[in-house]
């Protein structure tokens, strides 16, 4: 379709588009004037309020895996995957609780900027050790997470883009590509988490249109029981239908662990100015995530009522947006507004904490380049374009891609993040010998095929876990844990 008969079509898209870019560059330009220091375009130089904080938590977590992978897979796993729900809030509020308080006031102590700063304030001490292994390790393991989050994150904007505007799936990553890297690089954190206050409010009632118009069509929220009597769809209601229960939970657990372990998130911390920030963040964030996964999840059963011979459980929310028998033209123009809005909240984010990181602490020890914000907004540019390169070719769904960097995660970081914070010992060493045998257990599990029983985030949790604890207890710890 010509752009111009496009937007005479769709100008309420048109219009909210053009609105949100504007708003886009708009805090961009804000963002660049307070990134006037690496403390100001990484973290806002740790001034920032709870309520902002708070929405941009839930903001940046509910993506396009929520919006599109998530809803989707309720499709193919039924009522048991609203138990994902259910433990993203239950974290989100243990992550707020107990985390972000004490890494809030840990960070500022430390100077810490990045994960791999905390972790080196935390079990290297006073001494500056830019190039030390730990430091290094950390680093690389956070850039590859997050160019395989990116990867998954473009691929839902890719298909979002593609079925909407009626292009290729190639000019629509490149299209989410360029709107992305132009604010983040220029504005920095500031901008990210301004730009996450609008996201976040567009996400909210672009949760609550979806769910209402897919269950008006579906026959009304009662619907779910006409299911109940199709022999061909008792899996939807069955604790082991669609999936075992236990890998269900390993599913569940290594997609919330992020909630305490990504980079991202904690980063979130990181730029609170104060406590009472930490408290009203809390509440924020739960709300605001509880209403998204509440009216998100169940989108993919009703889907039932709606689509047969589904192949691809990604493309069920953009086919059930692009159907005029589902949604009207201006709601369906207004959600493809709002879902963009949750895939360019996430992408930011976890592409400023991978040009960060990879920056700061994988390139920076190693070179004498003057000007760290003009390398790091370079780092921006080259994580996105090899993100978007890859996204045209994924290795998996969506949610394979950022279930897999969960528990990544999690096999590394956990043991440090969570005992590092409450635990009197723990060193360098225990933190690198957890990474390396979380790690090997994890795709081990994965290339010996055993997550068909048990998910792969148990058995590498644990083996982690453990292997933190016994070296912690066989030596020394190299700093005092703060008086907090």
């Amino acid at each position: 379709m010509p752009l111009l008969d496009w937007i005479a079509v769709h100008w309420v898209a048109a219009l909210a588009l053009m609105l949100y870019l504007a708003v886009l560059m708009y805090n961009a330009l804000l963002g660049r004037r307070a990134s006037d220091s690496i403390a100001g375009y990484y973290l806002g130089s740790r001034r920032l309020g709870g309520f902002a904080i708070g929405v941009s938590f839930f903001a940046t977590f509910a993506s396009t895996n929520s919006y599109i992978g998530h809803a989707g897979k309720g499709y193919q796993y039924g009522l048991p995957w609203l138990v994902m729900a259910f433990s993203l809030v239950l974290f989100t509020y243990i992550s707020w609780r107990w985390i972000g308080p004490r890494t809030r006031r840990m960070a500022a102590i430390f100077d810490a900027l990045t994960l791999p700063d905390f972790l080196a304030g935390r079990f290297l001490g006073a001494a500056d050790r830019e190039r030390h292994p730990l430091r290094i390790s950390s680093g690389l393991v956070i850039v590859f997470c997050s160019v395989l989050y990116l990867i998954a994150i473009f691929k839902g904007a890719g298909h979002l883009f593609a079925l909407f505007f009626d292009i290729s799936y190639t000019t629509a990553v490149m299209l989410a590509l360029l709107i992305v890297v132009v604010y983040t690089s220029i504005g920095g954190f500031v901008s990210v988490v301004r730009t996450d206050v609008i996201q976040g409010g567009l996400m909210l009632v672009g949760a609550a249109m979806l769910f209402y118009f897919v269950t008006q069509a579906a026959g009304g929220v009662t619907s779910i029981a006409t299911l109940a009597e199709q022999p061909d769809r008792a899996f939807l209601f069955d604790w082991n239908g669609g999936i075992p229960f236990v890998v269900l939970l390993g599913v569940a657990l290594s997609g919330s662990l992020k909630l305490i372990v990504d980079p991202r998130q904690l980063s979130r911390f990181y730029a609170l100015q104060d406590d009472r920030a930490a408290k009203q963040g809390l509440w924020v964030a739960v709300i605001g995530l509880t209403i998204v996964q509440a009216c998100l999840y169940p989108i993919g059963i009703y889907a039932h009522l709606l689509l047969d011979g589904v192949s691809d459980t990604d493309l069920i929310v953009p086919t059930l947006l692009n159907d005029t028998s589902v949604f009207p033209l201006w709601a369906a123009d207004f959600l493809f507004v709002a879902i963009v809005a949750a895939a360019m909240s996430s992408i930011d984010s976890v592409l400023l904490v991978a040009a960060s990181t990879g920056y700061k602490n994988v390139l920076a020890p190693f070179s004498n380049a003057a000007k760290p914000l003009l390398w790091t907004r370079v780092a921006v540019v080259a994580l996105a374009l090899i993100s978007a390169l890859v996204a045209l070719e994924p290795p998996g769904d969506i949610l394979q891609i950022t279930i897999f960097s969960g528990s990544l995660y999690a096999a590394c970081f956990f043991p440090a993040v969570v005992l590092g914070l409450y635990w009197s010992k723990g060193h360098a060493l225990a933190v690198m010998a957890s990474m390396v045998t979380g790690t090997i257990t994890l795709v081990s599990w994965l290339g010996l095929n055993l997550s068909a029983t048990v998910h792969e985030v148990f058995p590498a949790l644990a083996v982690s876990t453990l292997t933190y604890v016994l070296f912690s207890r066989r030596g020394s710890a190299s700093v005092q844990l703060p008086n907090l």
